[in-house]
């Protein structure tokens, strides 16, 4: 009896223990597994982060780094942008879109666009976030000198030597840089990727002033057996090209446009499109700087376009960068976009590759007659309501659509596409 006893209390023993052994197995592989599984999602952290891949961050995480968006460094009509320091160290800006035009899948296609472009002079994308039923959030590597146009227009009010004045050195090369950026946006990627917002604003200086092309909201990819693409007019006034006002689709001649009036403001200091004159609205009009340069350039005085406070302060820009970018802007902005230059073409006019000292055809540049109209508000927002001044934009465009349509023939040599 004993002896069964005993058997009995040594089985359950055993039992006992492998039993045990059995639970141990189980914990040692699961905790096994987790370590396996934590170093997997770092590695995969890892890799995604040295292959420039954006990053899902949770609104949390975005609030924190902004402390609750707190350092606001710009606005648009449906965006903002904040300054933030993630929880590495790393400065970031946030820009929170408040206006949701697509859906989220929409979005994250436009996200995986972005992050697949990767040049030295475009902004790198790190992340992105999807609030349900709220906004939707870029994260940006911060750009330290802010964006060229508080470099190159003078600021309203303020002591005139606190001012902030890019050198024309630093003005040539960030022009390059774009060029860069663009051409590599238009002949280097898998699809023609049209930026479709050129301005000042969405160009940045880094800490070393070189420049950086920046959101990417409006923009389209263009099959390589595509010419044109059809979109909404969503640009900006002042840089919008002629055949996008008219609706006839717009190109990566478009975007080199849009090129060719920011290079005319780097030169001047100055907005290409303004209401000049005071008092009343019937005393105001809107100047339109390309056909003034266009003048002073054929009467021999190209210098006199020159931003004046670069004449004043240190070494004065060489005439000869000077007729380079002038000319090379009076190419890009032609009415016509066959006529214009690819921007492959335009790195090298301005690295000086390809000689750029014929001027292009004169043109009307009919757009001038919109801001000659006798209402200045043709251009402004809201204009839309005005009926005179829509009627003077729509004769004015009228006209511009019967003038790009004529055929015309241009011998351009060097100039011609790529």
């Amino acid at each position: 009896m004993e002896a069964k006893r005993a058997k009995a209390v040594a089985a359950a023993v055993v039992v006992s223990l492998l039993f045990l052994l059995v639970i141990l197995w189980q914990m040692s592989m699961a905790r096994r597994s987790a370590v396996e599984r934590e170093e997997l999602r770092v590695d995969y952290s890892f890799l995604r982060k040295v292959a420039g891949l954006p990053i899902k961050f949770r609104i949390e995480v975005l609030v924190a780094a902004t402390d609750n968006f707190q350092v606001l460094l710009g606005s648009g009509s449906s965006a903002s942008v904040f300054r933030g320091i993630l929880d590495d160290g790393t400065s970031v800006a946030v820009k929170r879109i408040d206006a949701a035009e697509r859906g989220d899948r929409e979005f994250r296609a436009e996200v995986s666009a972005i992050a697949s472009i990767q040049h030295v002079n475009l902004v790198r994308l790190r992340g992105y976030c999807i609030v349900a039923g709220g906004p939707r959030f870029l994260v940006y590597e911060f750009v330290a000198n802010g964006s060229l146009d508080k470099w190159i227009f003078p600021s309203a009010g303020g002591d005139r030597e606190d001012q902030q004045c890019l050198p024309w050195a630093l003005r040539y090369r960030a022009a390059v840089d774009v060029a860069k950026a663009l051409s590599y946006l238009h002949h280097d990627c898998r699809d023609c990727v049209l930026h479709l917002d050129v301005k000042p604003e969405n160009i940045l200086l880094d800490e070393s002033f070189r420049a950086l092309v920046t959101d990417f909201g409006l923009s389209k990819l263009m099959g390589k057996d595509e010419s044109t693409v059809l979109t909404t007019i969503r640009g900006t006034r002042g840089y919008l090209a002629p055949e996008w006002i008219i609706g006839t689709g717009v190109s990566d001649k478009s975007d080199i446009y849009s090129y060719g009036m920011v290079l005319l403001e780097m030169v001047s200091g100055r907005r290409n499109v303004q209401l000049v004159g005071g008092g009343a609205a019937s005393q105001t009009k809107w100047s339109y700087f390309p056909r003034i340069v266009n003048e002073k350039v054929r009467q021999g005085r190209m210098m006199e376009v020159v931003d004046e406070r670069l004449k004043s302060g240190g070494e004065p820009p060489a005439e000869r960068e000077v007729r380079t970018l002038v000319h090379v802007a009076l190419w890009c902005i032609h009415e016509k976009a066959e006529a214009r230059p690819s921007m492959a073409r335009v790195v090298d006019m301005l690295e000086r590759r390809i000689a750029v000292d014929e001027l292009p055809l004169q043109t009307e540049m009919i757009i001038s007659r919109i801001l000659a109209s006798d209402e200045p508000n043709v251009l402004e927002d809201g204009a839309a309501g005005d009926t005179r001044a829509a009627a003077a934009a729509a004769v004015a465009v009228s006209g511009l659509e019967s003038h790009l349509s004529t055929s015309y023939s241009l011998d351009m040599s060097d100039l011609s596409g790529r």
